[in-house]
């Protein structure tokens, strides 16, 4: 990928006023906005995905996970619900959690599932399907919305609004 690209990519990840960013991504770029992504979101830990099925929540999230320096094996969660990976930060092992909610019932299996721990461990948490629990999340989580543009580009918006500020925009 050359100079030009990175250069475009990186046009195209305007951020308005330092509170929203929307990208378009074509899925060769998907560690370019990896990178992008972590420098925006500076030290945010809980990220909530919302896209159809089959619309790349996981790809995206194994793109974001890699760029933090994960070498395990990463996949979707749909069946064991959690999936946790390391990596290293400044010497120390770091973890993130990987949560699929789509196959649980209600808030209460969600919470018996662990879930509610891993949000408030202070690990990164990615969460795929956060609308089957609305209430877990404080205003702190990151909403992370995918929709497909084609069939190699996802239009992306990250919106770092305190839940309240959210629910009136």
């Amino acid at each position: 990928m050359g100079q030009e690209c990175c250069l475009s990519f990186q046009r195209r990840c305007k951020q308005a006023l330092n509170l929203r960013m929307f990208v378009t991504v074509s899925l060769n770029e998907l560690s370019l906005f990896a990178g992008s992504f972590w420098n925006y979101v500076n030290d945010k830990k809980v990220f909530l995905f919302f896209g159809d099925m089959g619309v790349g929540k996981t790809t995206i999230i194994e793109a974001l996970c890699a760029a933090k320096g994960v070498k395990d094996r990463m996949g979707s969660p749909t069946y064991s619900i959690i999936n946790e990976y390391s990596f290293d930060e400044n010497g120390a092992e770091k973890i993130i959690y990987h949560i699929d909610l789509y196959r649980l019932k209600d808030e209460e299996e969600i919470i018996q599932a662990g879930v509610e721990d891993c949000i408030y461990s202070d690990a990164i948490c990615f969460i795929e399907w956060p609308q089957k629990a609305p209430n877990l999340y404080d205003e702190k989580a990151v909403d992370v919305s995918i929709e497909v543009v084609d069939a190699t580009h996802r239009s992306i918006k990250i919106n770092l609004l305190p839940l309240s500020m959210k629910e009136q925009s």
